[in-house]
């Protein structure tokens, strides 16, 4: 009889292993959604199985190639209109940023542009005046800038702004300076945008 129970234990140990291990202690399938960061890079943007927004994968990746996928993520969402889902990942995206240090210029602007398009205007003033700061002809810093201005509803420096971007266009352009061209189209919207406002 001894083998016999020896054997019904151990049985009765391996079921309540794997029930203890499929019931219990499990994150509900909403938090999971939330905290996922193992989206297959091909579909970086699939929402979850709640219909929640995915987080790209960025645990292999490092502060400032996480930064730049997060930046992405935010304004593909905030192009298509979702902006609950810019919001979501607001946070992670601003933490990224903090975990780099210093930030350049290209990536001040980054976060900037995402205060301006999750409607945090003190994140997109306070970038904005550390690029004037430490370039005030910098493109990238004017646009912020007068962006800036118009959430905080200030047409006047909003329009200051704008005269500043174009009398500073040529020499900055003809500078050739990388997030220039990174940002071509940003700053082609906003060199038509202020010479439709200084007319």
């Amino acid at each position: 009889m001894l083998p016999w129970a020896v054997a019904a234990i151990a049985l009765l140990a391996l079921v309540a292993l794997v029930v203890g291990q499929r019931f219990g202690g499990r994150p509900s399938a909403v938090s999971q959604a939330a905290v996922d960061t193992t989206a297959a890079p091909s579909a970086p943007f699939a929402a979850g199985a709640t219909g929640l927004p995915r987080a790209p994968d960025i645990s292999q990746l490092t502060p400032e190639q996480r930064a730049e996928r997060l930046y992405d993520r935010i304004m593909t969402e905030s192009e298509a209109g979702n902006i609950e889902n810019v919001r979501s990942f607001m946070p992670m995206a601003i933490a990224a940023y903090e975990m780099i240090a210093p930030l350049n210029l290209d990536q001040r602007y980054d976060l900037g542009r995402i205060g301006v398009v999750g409607g945090d205007t003190a994140l997109a003033r306070a970038q904005a005046d550390t690029i004037l700061a430490a370039k005030p002809t910098h493109l990238l810093g004017l646009i912020l800038e007068a962006k800036a201005a118009r959430m905080e509803k200030n047409e006047v420096r909003a329009r200051k702004a704008d005269a500043r971007l174009l009398a500073a266009e040529p020499a900055e352009r003809a500078a050739g300076l990388k997030e220039y061209l990174l940002h071509k189209n940003d700053i082609d919207a906003a060199l038509a945008a202020a010479r439709s406002t200084t007319k």
